[in-house]
């Protein structure tokens, strides 16, 4: 298997000055991406970074991210993504765990005792080495919710990210030629290093930025500005994507991160749009299986070549056809394992019972062999879910709510407010208010593990056995209304306002003091929100001025001076909030 690197080399001799890289308003191309890439590594080898270390990358997503992550592989290191939209807590644990040798960082956060922080220009001159990696060189380690409670690293090597780029390559869902990849996936997120890594086979990578990330219309334009040929994303992003790209040329859609719902499915599929299903867990480097979105309804479809699959019952014996088992996976990608923690990995990555000496990984996905031979979801075996691409485990959730002060006891549990919206609903006991522990975990966790309502209760509900009975939790729609239950009253302007955000966030009533994301709110819904007022008031709203406004009043207002002006409010600068909830 040729490393990623060598074919990066291959590609700079033949063909220095086609386009590398598209960021913004900056260009590189190979030849300039090589002696960026060159530069830093050797930087970080000055500085003491040497083969099958990790270093963390704190950035932006502007040109300098790429050139870090090559950069840190030209070490011969393994990067660390460190998402500057995470809280502060959750960065320095993820750096903590991971024993950082060095970070690149541009404002030089999130800070570690001894750990040296370089810029994504630093420099230096030398020799740089290892010119050549092993295939079981850690190539990253990035961190998925853990069951316990503490979030867990997943060290994929350099054989995999390679052998995932050869399979999609030789399955032909790359084209032979080469294009221009849309990276919209953020670095913590496993599906961005698909996206990225095609630099290295000759693609031009488009880095789109949070700017244009938050806006589908802007996304859209972009797509289209520079030709882009390749586009990942999940099944929800694709619902705020699909109206601005009617009537354009469509991207092949790379479609993961979550389940493709049957009405997306049929669209795409009866629609004619050139598109994907991907899956594969994080701990089997980014996709294992895959199938053109055509014919029959959802499925997974085939293993990459190199990929062996198998469908076991509990005894690890193959299930019949029609016959529901557990997934596992086994070949060229499987990850090393839990960074630290190898009790759970040998849990997880367990004997292959057909390929004597080889693991697999247990995926805890039930599938079935449907009709024809179909490979079809069925659910899970554990309290893990996907919600807008990203695993959370519920189990993680539980545990954030209950370290956080005056919480006695708490569940968490999946709820959908709209078809297709399926949001996490948090349950406590004690004298806490819904608010503050909202806002208190905001602080700990990343966006996408906040529960969008948390309902206070005298008690949890229990089972005869004693353990918390999540069926009999009440709704979480009824009791996000029950926290504003004073309508608003308003009528004209404001009272659409407060329409559509009821619409989307499943609440029956609003006050003019209501908060957008303490009310259940995310990235996805503000997109509807926007996108909903655009079409009935025929304003060109920006996604920034919900992000930006204190409550729902401060947005009424904004929308009344665009609608008053024609046009959308002047754009303000991208905020903390506004990067924390990007989608």
């Amino acid at each position: 298997m040729t490393d990623l690197l060598d074919r990066l080399r291959d590609t700079v001799t033949a063909h220095p000055g086609r386009t590398a890289v598209l960021a913004g308003a900056d260009r590189l191309d190979f030849a300039e991406l090589d002696r960026r890439t060159a530069a830093l590594a050797r930087a970080l080898r000055e500085r003491g970074v040497g083969r099958g270390d990790r270093v963390g990358v704190h950035l932006a997503r502007t040109a300098d991210l790429p050139v870090a992550l090559l950069a840190v592989w030209r070490a011969g290191a393994a990067y660390v993504p460190l998402d500057p939209a995470y809280p502060a807590e959750r960065l320095a644990l993820m750096a903590a765990d991971a024993h950082l040798a060095a970070l690149i960082s541009a404002d030089g956060l999130p800070a570690a005792d001894g750990v040296p922080v370089l810029r994504p220009d630093a420099a230096a001159d030398g020799p740089e080495l290892p010119e050549h990696a092993h295939p079981l060189d850690p190539a990253y380690v990035i961190y998925t919710s853990g069951s316990t409670g503490r979030p867990k690293g997943v060290e994929v090597p350099r054989g995999a990210v390679a052998a995932l780029v050869t399979a999609l390559e030789a399955s032909g869902a790359y084209r032979v030629e080469p294009g221009v990849v849309g990276w919209n996936a953020s670095v913590s997120f496993d599906a961005s290093v698909q996206q990225w890594a095609r630099i290295c086979r000759g693609d031009t990578v488009l880095v789109i930025g949070e700017e244009h990330r938050a806006d589908p219309a802007r996304v859209a334009a972009l797509l289209a500005e520079h030709a882009v040929t390749d586009l990942d994303l999940t099944p929800s992003h694709w619902e705020l994507l699909r109206e601005p790209l009617a009537g354009a040329r469509v991207p092949r859609l790379f479609m993961g991160g979550e389940a493709v719902p049957e009405r997306t499915w049929r669209e795409l599929a009866d629609g004619g749009v050139d598109a994907l299903n991907l899956y594969g867990p994080t701990e089997c480097t980014v996709d294992a299986v895959t199938a053109p979105i055509s014919g029959p309804g959802p499925h997974l479809g085939e293993p990459l070549p190199g990929v062996r699959l198998h469908l076991l019952d509990e005894k690890l014996a193959p299930v019949p056809d029609g016959v529901v088992g557990e997934l596992y996976l086994a070949g060229p990608g499987l990850a090393h394992g839990y960074l630290g923690r190898p009790a759970l990995t040998a849990e997880r990555f367990v004997a292959d019972p057909v390929a004597t000496g080889e693991r697999m990984y247990r995926t805890g996905d039930q599938a079935r062999r449907g009709e024809g031979g179909r490979l079809e979801y069925v659910g899970r075996v554990d309290r893990q879910v996907k919600l807008r691409g990203y695993r959370v485990e519920l189990g993680e959730v539980e545990h954030a709510l209950a370290r956080l002060a005056g919480v006695r006891a708490a569940a968490v549990t999946v709820y959908e407010p709209a078809p297709g919206d399926r949001r996490l609903a948090g349950y406590v006991t004690g004298a806490v208010t819904a608010a503050e522990l909202t806002e208190r975990l905001r602080a700990t966790v990343p966006a996408h593990l906040v529960p969008s309502v948390i309902t206070v209760l005298d008690a949890l509900p229990l089972t005869p056995n004693g353990k918390v009975d999540l069926a009999a939790l009440p709704a979480p729609a009824s009791a996000a209304a029950s926290a504003s239950a004073a309508e608003s009253g308003a009528g004209g302007l404001a009272g659409q306002v407060a329409e559509v955000w009821g619409t989307v966030l499943g609440v029956t009533g609003l006050r003019p003091t209501d908060d957008f994301f303490s009310l259940g709110g995310h990235s996805i819904a503000a997109l509807r929100v926007v996108h909903l007022l655009r079409r009935r008031l025929g304003i060109e709203l920006q996604l920034r001025h919900l992000l930006d406004s204190a409550d729902l009043a401060a947005f009424t207002a904004t929308v009344e001076r665009a609608v008053a002006a024609g046009t959308a409010a002047p754009r303000p600068a991208l905020t903390a909030r506004a990067r924390a909830a990007g989608a």
